[in-house]
Order: structure tokens, then sequence, then C-alpha cells
């Protein structure tokens, strides 16, 4: 079947020169996209919008780019951001400790998807640490050429700016981008005070030394600098840049069902407000102009928490190491090509993947730390073990090693009993195996593999009620579903 003519972007009014500025973060780059959307869904006059978008630091990540991928249906945003924190108050850096030195890299990136019946968002999140290939490119500070080589995912803004970070993310997805977006931290607490704080639920206590993070099991309103805390935690529980995620989605879905639906947009003194603290914040690609901005806005009020989906690529290896770049996470090659087939064909996320029986724990593996050990003489089981533990998604050492016990025939699981529930689901991974509690032992769980091992079996957390896709929508996201499991 041939693919329809895209309709021709919309013409737009000249505008200034946008004045360069330093890179932003995730966080702002996300509510003010969804701040500036949701000002054209309210229903606000065209002449307002115009304005707002006279306003947008423009860039062309799209600027001499070929063998792009063929454009598919509906349409699809990068949403990235650093942690540039240029416009933070000393106050505002004290309290919600942001005085470490920005990287200039993204901090997180995410593809929004939205169906060409704009009646489904689709959002994607591409972990910071994902093994990445980028192609050849020239660096944008010091003009020099570099063949294609791996990174991580977020170093590729570093390196090539927006453009190279559209180039990589299509070259790892094959999902042509339409439009680009970034913002700052700034923009993002200003944007949820003035929505009056955005309604967050967490069924364990959150609390991350770094960030400043503190919440404790329950519901919570968060105002612009505790949401920023939220966002960007990622030491609130033991599954790090994966977590973060988990929160990140639970945020923004909270934030859309609010800002859609609480009609505080349509209130004269709370848009001038929104506007104020979304204006000048956005940088965007040239051709994310009125056009778009109110077809989107359009089509986000017809958007629901339940027509909204929520997912996260799919994690092969925890651990990748690669030379000179470190530990990373490498995609799940079957799982991700259909789980971005689906976007480039406009079809809902939850059913991409064969929905193989898993069993459901109390704690995701990707939160559960695991030494394992071969317990005998059978050469290369423990490898064998380690590998299919961390394809599940537990967070092994990626260095087994032979237990002093070579005449083990039943396997063990050996543990703390503080981490009692950790190493319930991860002798539900081993069928047939032996728990045993061992005081003092810490929060790393021991496997030691006995002759009986035949294979591990898939488990996912309980939070994931849609199966093995990963896949939840707003409504699952929203509060009540934020198990952030722990032991």
């Amino acid at each position: 079947m041939s693919t329809p003519p895209r309709r021709p972007a919309r013409a737009q009014q000249p505008r200034p020169p946008a004045v360069p500025r330093r890179k932003r973060s995730w966080a702002v780059r996300t509510a003010t996209t969804l701040s500036v959307v949701v000002l054209a869904a309210a229903g606000i006059g065209h002449a307002v919008v115009t304005r707002l978008d006279g306003e947008i630091d423009r860039v062309d990540p799209f600027k001499d780019m070929k063998n792009r991928p063929e454009a598919g249906h509906g349409m699809n945003v990068l949403l990235v951001g650093t942690d540039g924190r240029d416009r933070i108050t000393e106050e505002e850096r004290r309290a919600y400790r942001l005085g470490g030195a920005p990287c200039h890299c993204t901090d997180t990136m995410m593809i929004v998807h939205i169906s060409e019946d704009r009646e489904r968002a689709s959002i994607v999140s591409l972990p910071r640490d994902s093994y990445a290939e980028t192609p050849g490119h020239t660096d944008r500070a010091t003009g020099k050429t570099h063949p294609a080589h791996p990174i991580k995912l977020n170093a590729a803004y570093a390196e090539g700016g927006p453009q190279l970070t559209v180039r990589t993310v299509e070259h790892m997805t094959k999902v042509k981008i339409d439009h680009y977006v970034e913002v700052d931290f700034t923009s993002f607490m200003r944007t949820v005070d003035v929505l009056g704080g955005v309604r967050i639920c967490t069924a364990h206590p959150l609390k991350d030394s770094y960030t400043g993070l503190d919440l404790r099991a329950g519901t919570h309103r968060l105002d612009g600098g505790q949401a920023l805390q939220y966002v960007r935690s990622r030491h609130a529980d033991g599954s790090s840049d994966l977590g973060r995620m988990k929160r990140q989605q639970l945020f923004v879905a909270s934030l859309m069902s609010q800002a859609t639906s609480s009609g505080v947009l349509l209130n004269p003194m709370k848009f001038r407000d929104i506007t104020r603290a979304v204006l000048g914040s956005v940088r965007a690609d040239k051709e994310f102009g009125t056009g778009e901005l109110i077809d989107l806005g359009r089509a986000m009020r017809n958007l629901t928490p339940a027509s909204s989906e929520f997912t996260t690529v799919p994690i092969g290896r925890m651990g990748y190491a690669v030379r000179g770049i470190g530990s990373t996470l490498k995609w799940d090659e079957a799982g991700s090509a259909r789980l971005f087939k689906a976007l480039r064909d406009d079809r809902p996320l939850s059913p991409y993947k064969a929905r193989a029986k898993s069993a459901v724990v109390d704690v995701a593996p990707q939160q559960i730390r695991v030494q394992v050990e071969n317990g005998t003489t059978v050469s290369g089981l423990g490898r064998k073990v380690d590998r299919q533990l961390a394809a599940t998604g537990f967070r092994t050492t990626k260095a087994p090693v032979n237990s002093p016990q070579r005449d083990v025939h039943r396997t063990l699981v050996v543990y703390d009993p503080r981490w009692d529930r950790s190493a319930k689901a991860l002798a539900t991974a081993l069928p047939g195996s032996q728990l045993r509690p061992v005081r003092a032992q810490g929060p790393v769980l021991k496997v030691i593999a006995g002759t009986d091992f035949v294979k591990v079996r898939k488990v996912r957390a309980e939070d994931q009620r849609e199966g093995e896709s990963g896949v939840m929508t707003g409504d699952q996201v929203a509060c009540g579903d934020d198990r952030v499991a722990g032991s």
C-alpha cells in the first residue's frame, strides 16, 4: 500500500532571529511542551499562540540529513533535554541540590507519537545509558570529522547537538522524527507551580540524598521544585535510570490528566501566568510552528489517560561493557524492532510483543542484584545462568565464579532476610530452586547453580499488568499504580 502524501507544513510568520541559548533539561522540555500543547487545546486564540510561536528559539536538527527512514503515519516528536541550569537561582540551587556542573548531554529522551487519527498518544522512553552507534558526523565544536562509532545515547548531543541526536535516534529506531523539542529546569518548576502542583502517588517511601527527594508512602501534591527532584532522582530505589524513567512517565501522565481536565487554563489569570512560564523556554525545529501547535493542541483535547501509552525500550542486557565508554544498556534487538515497527505502522504498542507466559513477582528483576556461582563441575554453567538472568532483567555482576561447593544438585538462592521479597522473586525465575537465608549477607543475592538447572523463567513486576510488552496506559500509570518495589 502506498503511503499517502504528507500534508505540507503550514506557512509561518517571519520572526526575529533566535538568540542562542544554552542547552536545557529534559524535565522542562517535557512539561513546557505539554504546556504549549495544552494552551492550544484550551481553545486559546490563534493570535496568542502565534505570539508564543514567535518566542520559541529555533534549531535545525534536520539540516542536510540524507538516507532518513521512510515517513510513517501520525506524528513523531523527539523530546530531549540536557542538564543545563543557567537560569536557576542560588536559592533554588541549594534547595533542590542543583549545584553540580552540567554535562551538556541529554538527560532523558522520549519519542512522543500522536496517531494519525489524533485519538492516541504513545510515549517511548529511551534510556540515557543506551548503547548507541552514531553515524559519521562533524563535531559541532571543533569541526573535526568523526567516523561512525559507539557511544552512550546521551552523549550524542555533546558531540553533534540536536542534529546528531536526531540522526542517532533515527539510526537506532528506524523511525522518522517529524519534530524536535527541548526546554529548561526553570520553566518546568514554574509551569508545575502555576498548575497548582501535580498529584503523585507512591506505594513505598522515596528518599534520594543526591536530589533531596524525601517522600513518605502515600499521595502527594508536588510543587515545582519537588516535582523536579522527583523526575531527576536516580537513587530513590535500586533501579537507577529505569526507575527514574518510570517516575517520569508517572509524572507526565498526571500532568496531562490535570492540565487537560481541570479547566485551569481557561482562567485568564492562570493562562497569563502559564504563558509567562512557557514563553522563551522552548527550542524547537523550524517547522514546529503555529499550525502544528494548534493541530497538536486539538489532538490533545481528544486524548485521555486511557488513550495514552507509556513504555520504555526493552532492555536485552544491562551492564553491557564497552571499552572507552563504560557500562551501557543494550536494547533487546527483537523486542525493540517490534516496538518501533508498531510506531511506524501507527499501531497501539500494547500488543507489539508476543505475550509469552511470565510469572508476576513483587519486585522487578531490574531492581535485584545477583552474583552467580557454579555449584557443579559442568563447565560454563555459571556463565549460562548469568546470561539468562541478565536477559530476563536481573542485575547480575556479569562475572560468575565457581562455588566452593561443586556437588550442588538443587539450585540455591542465598539471601539476606532483609531482602526476602527480592529473594522470592529471584527464586520464581529459577523453578525448583531452594531459598537459603544468611544474615548480614547484604543486598546482593547469590545463586549457586545446581545440576537441576534447566532455564530461567521470565518474570515481571506486579505493576506491569499489560504483560510482557512493558506498556502501560496513562490511567494505569496514574496515581495508585506507582508500586516502586523494594525489599
